[in-house]
């Protein structure tokens, strides 16, 4: 039995799957890692910690796959890699040593360069070569800021790496120094164009181009483990893509005007819009979907920034909301919101608006309001985001979507998924796999290792769970709406955000 394991290195911890030729899961294992909050609006991660939850994982899923013997004994065919896309790892070539920690996706510190550039006139410049905007989100800024601000020295042995490159390092024993056309995608340091990095953007932002890894192909052999693991040396790591990316491809989004949204630590709405590079969209950005060895295929994205985060938050506040199940259960014991409004801008806001300075409200509290509205609020705050990406994207690209594919952790909560069909109007459509970031990553390593023999054959492997329905009332769906975009406006350009 040919297994592919999956290496899924989120946000908040790393999990690691092995699928069979089917897409079953065979085993699974996951590890936590620690966040580190220095300051306001400063996220960190420690390179190491991210690296010793990796290797727990596969010790534990080698440990699950020992004893089976026989005719159905599991050989692993191929390791794929997923990952967190936009946080950024500075470690030494010479000693594999971190250089800082990990500056995360979520960390706004660059939000005043970022706004600098912009006021200079750099945007449509950033636009054209990148399909991104300028925003603390991305790699770039948080490049330049390590080497101008956070004492990372800049010499020949220097690696800037997104944290698939981070793991293949460590996997590799430091053999290679790799990272796919997904991950470039998100750096501003790479022309969207031409699939290179961009020696404009890099001259701009002051990062060595000698310092950025090699770029491939989404599905390719990009290294052979070294004996690093309890997986053993001579795997071949030969699926590589960015969790959006990776939950687009293993969703089976493969057509044109296909669509999903991923519910993890924030939500990612991706729609394939084909194989020719797109001009840029308000509100939205452009980005590789993935590249079989073929040239990339193109997605649209909005990128939202906190929805189970804001949930996991919470948490810790509300009475009777000790976990998300909880707070579903909670959200369930009332009919509506009571007029209350959650904009989860706990870290700015991404997608359509891109406002960093945005802050979190709660609006429309009364002597009445329960805690029960607080959390119905917050996941309807998730179906609203999307509403409004979706509005984009549909305007952008120029298409209707027929359904929306959705995956992640929150989209087993079955009022949530109501909710966004009546916000959208269209079918949401859940699969019966809904880790399909990390099913992705096995595809893509599995189409080029042989497990699969095509895109099609990988693609049929999803399977549908439930289909929601929108209500053919849509009134009350769309006069929430309506005061979310009035709180979401109070929101907005907060003094001293």
């Amino acid at each position: 039995m040919a297994l592919v394991v999956a290496i899924d290195a989120g946000t908040t911890g790393v999990r690691s799957m092995a699928v069979d030729e089917t897409g079953a899961e065979v085993a699974y294992a996951y590890r936590s890692f620690a966040q580190h909050y220095p300051g306001p609006g400063l996220v960190e991660h420690d390179p190491d910690e991210i690296w010793e939850a990796t290797a727990a994982t596969l010790a534990e899923l080698c440990g699950s796959l020992q004893g089976r013997t026989g005719p159905q004994a599991p050989t692993i065919a191929a390791i794929g890699i997923t990952n967190q896309r936009e946080t950024l790892v500075a470690w030494d070539r010479r000693t594999s040593e971190p250089l800082a920690r990990a500056l995360v996706w979520q960390d706004v510190r660059t939000a005043s360069r970022c706004a600098e550039l912009e006021a200079a006139g750099y945007l449509d410049t950033v636009r054209r070569l990148t399909g991104l905007v300028l925003s603390p989100y991305f790699s770039g800024t948080k490049a330049e800021w390590l080497l101008g601000h956070g004492g990372v020295p800049q010499t020949a042995d220097l690696a800037l790496g997104t944290v698939d490159s981070w793991l293949m390092w460590k996997l590799s024993g430091g053999a290679a120094f790799t990272t796919d056309a997904t991950n470039a995608s998100r750096t501003l340091l790479y022309d969207i164009n031409v699939g290179e990095w961009s020696e404009p953007m890099c001259d701009l932002l002051s990062v060595p181009m000698a310092a950025l890894a090699e770029i491939r192909p989404s599905a390719d052999r990009f290294c052979l483990t070294a004996d690093t693991t309890a997986l053993g040396p001579g795997i071949a790591v030969s699926g590589v893509a960015g969790d959006q990316h990776a939950a687009l491809f293993g969703q089976g989004c493969h057509h044109v005007g296909m669509a999903k949204n991923t519910y993890g630590t924030g939500s990612f709405v991706l729609m394939n819009v084909g194989d020719t590079c797109p001009s840029p969209v308000e509100g939205l950005l452009t980005t590789v979907a993935w590249d079989l060895g073929r040239g990339p295929v193109y997605a649209l994205e909005g990128s939202i920034f906190a929805t189970g985060a804001a949930v996991g938050w919470l948490t810790g506040i509300l009475d009777g909301a000790a976990d998300p199940a909880a707070v579903e259960t909670l959200a369930c014991s009332v009919d509506d919101s009571g007029g209350v409004i959650v904009v989860p801008a706990l870290a700015g806001l991404g997608s359509p608006w891109w406002d960093p300075t945005a802050r979190g409200a709660i609006m429309g509290l009364t002597f009445a309001t329960q805690s029960a509205h607080i959390a119905r609020a917050a996941i309807e705050s998730m179906a609203l985001q999307t509403r409004d990406v979706i509005a984009a994207m549909i305007d952008g690209a120029g298409r209707d979507i027929a359904e929306l594919r959705i995956d992640g952790g929150a989209a087993t909560n079955d009022l949530l998924c109501a909710i966004q069909a009546d916000q959208l109007g269209v079918a949401v459509s859940r699969p019966v796999v809904t880790e399909t970031t990390a099913l992705g990553a096995a595809m893509l390593a599995g189409l080029a290792e042989g497990v699969w023999s095509s895109p099609a054959e990988a693609a049929s492997l999803w399977q549908l769970d439930r289909r929601f329905e929108p209500d053919p009332q849509r009134a009350d769906a769309d006069e929430l709406h309506g005061r979310w975009r009035e709180a979401l406006r109070r929101s907005l350009q907060w003094p001293g955000g």
